[in-house]
């Protein structure tokens, strides 16, 4: 069951060298490119998507799996959320987006109600315990969430598709 299952995980836009500019080519290209590998990940029978719906690349693959689904209706969208309002702070456009997608998911489930130290992590391992695959938009760094959720995918043994949000670069890491 795991192998039909794909998490995602990546960086928030002010990581990213275009920030919130979305309209940037650079970020145009990066959506592209995802949307490539998201397609690619369904050609080879993967149907359940996990996003921890976080601004930026949770929500930018939410978004293809939503646009994909519109013709595959066997696609389904599960978001696992740190907790509830995380959207809070975040730009008008930002928010409406989340709450677009929340409104068109599949499932969802909270780790908390309210915020508490540890429920971002707590977040990301249950996305990777849920999925036998792990897409991640990675620049590399070593340290933050991105960093500790692949090393944790390639703990539990997942096959982790590392996935670089500059030169759109793709590495594999297989298990099965």
């Amino acid at each position: 069951m795991l192998d039909s299952c794909c998490a995602f995980t990546g960086h928030r836009p002010h990581k990213l060298p275009w920030r919130y500019i979305e309209a940037d080519s650079r970020c145009l290209a990066l959506k592209a490119a995802l949307a490539g590998q998201i397609t690619r990940l369904v050609d080879a029978g993967v149907t359940d998507f996990y996003s921890g719906g976080a601004d930026g690349v949770d929500c930018w693959a939410a978004m293809i799996v939503l646009e994909l689904r519109k013709k595959n209706p066997a696609l389904k969208l599960h978001l696992v959320l740190p907790h509830e309002g995380q959207e809070s702070k975040w730009s008008d456009p930002a928010q409406e987006r989340y709450r677009s997608i929340l409104k068109q998911a599949d499932s969802v489930e909270y780790v908390s109600r309210a915020y508490y130290k540890g429920c971002m992590i707590d977040r990301n391992h249950r996305l990777v315990e849920a999925a036998g695959v792990l897409l991640a938009v990675y620049n590399g760094e070593r340290r933050g969430g991105t960093a500790a959720t692949v090393r944790y995918a390639r703990r539990l043994g997942r096959d982790t598709i590392i996935f670089n949000p500059i030169t759109l670069e793709v590495t594999e890491d297989q298990v099965g």
